[in-house]
């Protein structure tokens, strides 16, 4: 192995030296095949986008400086529970494309097995088509508008414009 390297082949500021993103990382290390985003349920992709959201809640937090772990999951929780991401989409919804929108939908109109505890039929379901929507924008590639959109999204949880 390369000195400096670590055992996945980054080098210790996380830079990849091959110039592979994350997809073509796990592709290489996991030997992955590629599978068509449309053949993934609404379900999987919210899934997938719940997953992703709280990695990206979490290291916004955790960027922001040390501090009790029992502090960072009462803020991370504030803003990754149904009704927060139900509360983010009404913001985002007049922002999307027709394509961001069709994803959106089917999440939203998806009947999950499960319902959240302390949300509205309502709510948790368009919090499912906000993770819906953040799976299929991580899956295609388009971390950039996925980004842009969840920080619109946190931005109205905490400065929410007169309604």
């Amino acid at each position: 192995m390369e000195e400096g390297l670590d055992p996945m082949g980054l080098d210790p500021m996380g830079l990849d030296p091959m110039g592979l993103d994350l997809f073509d990382l796990l592709t290489q290390q996991f030997q992955l095949e590629d599978v068509d985003i449309r053949t993934y349920s609404p379900l999987a992709l919210a899934y997938i986008g719940d997953g992703i959201y709280e990695l990206v809640i979490r290291t916004i937090l955790i960027k922001q400086g040390n501090c009790p772990v029992n502090s960072l999951h009462k803020r991370a929780s504030a803003l990754v529970r149904a009704g927060a991401q139900s509360e983010m989409m009404r913001a985002l919804e007049p922002l999307l494309t027709q394509e961001e929108l069709k994803v959106y939908r089917r999440g939203r109109n998806a009947h999950p097995a499960t319902m959240a505890r302390h949300a509205t039929v309502t709510e948790y379901r368009r919090a499912t088509g906000f993770e819906a929507l953040m799976g299929w924008l991580y899956l295609m590639g388009r971390w950039e508008r996925m980004i842009e959109l969840m920080k619109i999204g946190v931005e109205h949880i905490y400065h929410p414009q007169v309604r």
